[in-house]
C-alpha cells in the first residue's frame, strides 16, 4: 500500500503510443499504455500531470525502437527533454510511470531523474510491461535518486491496462466510495 501525502503530489510519466508490443503481438495504440495508467492514478489522487517526452522522437516503427532504445541503455545515453517542470519544490510525493525497456525505465526517465532534486520526497513507481514486471528499474531509481524514498512499485501489464482501476486504487490504498 502507498501512503497518501497531504502535500501536492504530480504524477510524471514516460509513455509512447504508436507501434506497441501488446499480448504477443504489434498493435497501433493512440494512447501509450503507461499514459492510460497515468490517468487512472490522476483520476484516483487529484495529482497534477507531467508527460515526459524527448526532443528526438523515436522512429514510428516498433521494432526499431527497440534497437533505439537498446542502444541508448548500452551507451547509457540521456536523451533531451523537450519540457521541463519550473519547479519541483511544491511537491511531496511523485508518481512516476514509465514502460519497461529492457529491464528498467526508458533513458528519458533517467534524464529527468537526474535533472531534479529529490531530496526528502517520495518516488512511488509504476510501469507497463508485457511480462518483464518492474525489472530493476526501482534499484535504478534508489541510485539515481539516493536522498529520496522510493516505494514499493506497481507493475502492471499493458495489455490489461484498461481494467487496472481497482489494482492500481488497491496499491494505492483507496477505498472504493
Amino acid at each position: 500500500m502507498v501512503m497518501m501525502s497531504n502535500g501536492r503530489s504530480l504524477i510524471a510519466y514516460y509513455s509512447r503510443a504508436g507501434s506497441n508490443y501488446v499480448g504477443g503481438n504489434i498493435v497501433n495504440l493512440t494512447v501509450g499504455n503507461t499514459e492510460v495508467a497515468a490517468h487512472i492514478v490522476q483520476h484516483l489522487t487529484g495529482a497534477a500531470l507531467f508527460k515526459i517526452e524527448t526532443v528526438q522522437q523515436y522512429p514510428a516503427d516498433y521494432h526499431e525502437t527497440t534497437e533505439v532504445s537498446k542502444k541508448e541503455l548500452r551507451q547509457n545515453f540521456r536523451p533531451e527533454l523537450s519540457a521541463h517542470l519550473v519547479d519541483l519544490s511544491e511537491y511531496e510525493v511523485i508518481y512516476l510511470g514509465y514502460p519497461n525497456w529492457w529491464g528498467t525505465m526508458p533513458m528519458a526517465v533517467f534524464s529527468f531523474l537526474e535533472e531534479y532534486e529529490f531530496a526528502g520526497k517520495t518516488i512511488v513507481p509504476f510501469c507497463t510491461h508485457e511480462g518483464s514486471g518492474m525489472g530493476r528499474s526501482e534499484s535504478d531509481i534508489r541510485k539515481i535518486c539516493p536522498t529520496a524514498t522510493v516505494s514499493r512499485g506497481l507493475a502492471i501489464v499493458g495489455g490489461s491496462v484498461q481494467g487496472a482501476e481497482e489494482p492500481i486504487r488497491k496499491w494505492l490504498g483507496i477505498q472504493r466510495r
